[in-house]
């Protein structure tokens, strides 16, 4: 992690073993996180936040966006990454710079180096939303890490085991905390509770989350 970004704080960021091949990097994007709210202001305005519908007509309760070369969406034709905003037609915003920086550099610091995402899906999360547990597998090379950033509210996230008969282990994130996955827990189930009340100085009543993937 580079002095600039994060401060010279040796060991701070040490990473919190979650399993083998999975970490906590606890506050870990606290210092930049101004940089990329106002990215993700900036992408919501080319792609606006939007609730999308499973394949079995379910509303999802988590408003989304994304930017990148692709983006996941889901319908009622099924999950898949797509180069193009199916509200607008239009690409995709560009991967901001901060995300990037971001996103290598805390894969990196859990050690996963040369990860480039070329997709970041954004999720909003408003008290009494939540994720449910899955698996991210509609991308192409498993070896590749996932980067997950919280921003804004408090949330307890899940993490299981390969199939859903796996009790998950929940794991209180704080702002700022980054989750990084891959290796032997690439696989892994995972989700997220219900956000409970709360209001943050930067986000107010939301939390955000920033999921960083190597898609194509």
């Amino acid at each position: 992690m580079t002095p600039d970004l994060f401060g010279d704080t040796p060991g701070a960021f040490a990473p919190e073993p979650l399993a083998p091949g999975a970490v906590v990097l606890r506050g870990y994007a606290a210092g930049v996180a101004g940089a990329l709210l106002a990215a993700i202001t900036e992408v919501a305005a080319g792609a606006p936040f939007r609730q999308m519908k499973t394949p079995g007509g379910y509303t999802m309760s988590v408003a989304m966006t994304g930017c990148g070369e692709v983006c996941w969406v889901t319908d009622q034709t099924g999950y898949r990454y797509q180069a193009g905003d199916p509200l607008s037609g239009q690409p995709w915003p560009a991967m901001p710079e901060p995300f990037l920086r971001l996103a290598g550099e805390a894969a990196a610091a859990a050690g996963y180096r040369d990860f480039i995402p070329d997709a970041c899906l954004i999720n909003r999360y408003c008290p009494g939303s939540r994720m449910s547990l899955h698996q991210d597998r509609d991308e192409r090379d498993f070896d590749q890490p996932i980067v997950s950033v919280s921003l804004g509210l408090p949330a307890t996230f899940q993490f299981g085991g390969e199939t859903r008969r796996v009790r998950p282990v929940n794991v209180p994130l704080s702002h700022g905390d980054v989750v990084v996955w891959g290796g032997p827990a690439r696989l892994r189930y995972h989700g997220v509770l219900r956000l409970k009340q709360g209001w943050h100085p930067l986000t107010g009543e939301y939390r955000y989350n920033l999921t960083f993937r190597r898609a194509l």
